[in-house]
């Protein structure tokens, strides 16, 4: 397949699952086996795409992320701000710690479909558990609850486990009603992913030519288009609708992973 197929399918897999539960890396790892497109560039290039789908977030969000610089006096700008940080930094740790090992042993076809497994799982039983909410607004969300949030981050650091899925299952789990936990993972997302993407490059850009700068350029692009419309869709979805569809696409999914790969 010609380079500029694969970047755009890339792009628009990365957009569209970024914020859904069912992982974006997972499905880039799974897309790019089938196309053939592997290597460390090609590591480089998942990751970097990434910065579109935080462009999208910034973008739907302007608003509301500006006010809240705009006031950073206020308690309100401070607790959000000092949420972000607490929720960021256990998967940064762990990340940065052991990202050698996750990309030589689990950047793989059936690492991703355990993952995507255990997600369902998670999925399954968190969403029968008894809830009881105690934030259904980002002012509301506590530094203890947003600390859960950042360490349940950490089992996205399992490929096909999915960041969103996890952030927003321990949003749940810490209390937050479905749209603002879904809203926390939605700007959790910008350090975290801004994070991969700056020691992903950090570390391998002096491989990268023009012209694979360049393909990565319309990737941030196409990732950006397709993910401003999943954010947009998913936040209504989660208003009115539980996880469980996900769950079981992960599950047909994974199977059909571990078939093909056992085939």
């Amino acid at each position: 397949m010609e380079m500029l197929a694969i970047v755009v399918v890339l792009g628009i897999v990365e957009g569209l699952t970024e914020f859904l539960p069912i992982s974006s890396t997972g499905h880039l790892i799974l897309v790019g086996h089938w196309l053939g497109y592997r290597g460390q560039n090609a590591a480089i290039f998942e990751v970097v795409i990434q910065v579109g789908a935080i462009l999208a977030v910034i973008w739907e969000y302007r608003r509301q992320l500006f006010g809240y610089l705009g006031t950073p006096a206020q308690p309100a700008s401070r607790r959000f701000y000092v949420n972000l940080v607490l929720a960021f930094l256990p998967a940064a740790a762990l990340g940065l710690a052991f990202r050698k090992a996750i990309e030589t042993h689990l950047f793989g076809p059936l690492p991703v479909a355990l993952a995507l497994l255990a997600g369902a799982v998670a999925i399954l039983v968190i969403e029968k558990l008894p809830r009881q909410v105690r934030a259904r607004s980002l002012d509301e969300v506590g530094y203890g609850q947003a600390l859960g949030i950042g360490v349940a981050q950490c089992a996205a650091l399992f490929p096909g486990f999915s960041r969103a899925g996890a952030t927003i299952l321990g949003g749940l789990v810490a209390g937050l009603d479905r749209p603002t936990a879904t809203l926390f993972s939605f700007l959790l997302a910008i350090p975290t992913l801004l994070g991969a993407a700056v020691v992903e490059l950090a570390s391998g850009a002096n491989s990268l030519s023009a012209t694979e700068l360049g393909w990565i350029g319309l990737g941030l692009v196409v990732s950006f288009l397709a993910a401003w419309a999943a954010i947009r869709w998913f936040l209504r979805f989660v208003s009115h609708h539980s996880l469980v569809v996900f769950a079981w696409y992960r599950i047909a999914l994974g199977l059909l992973v571990i078939w093909i790969v056992r085939s």
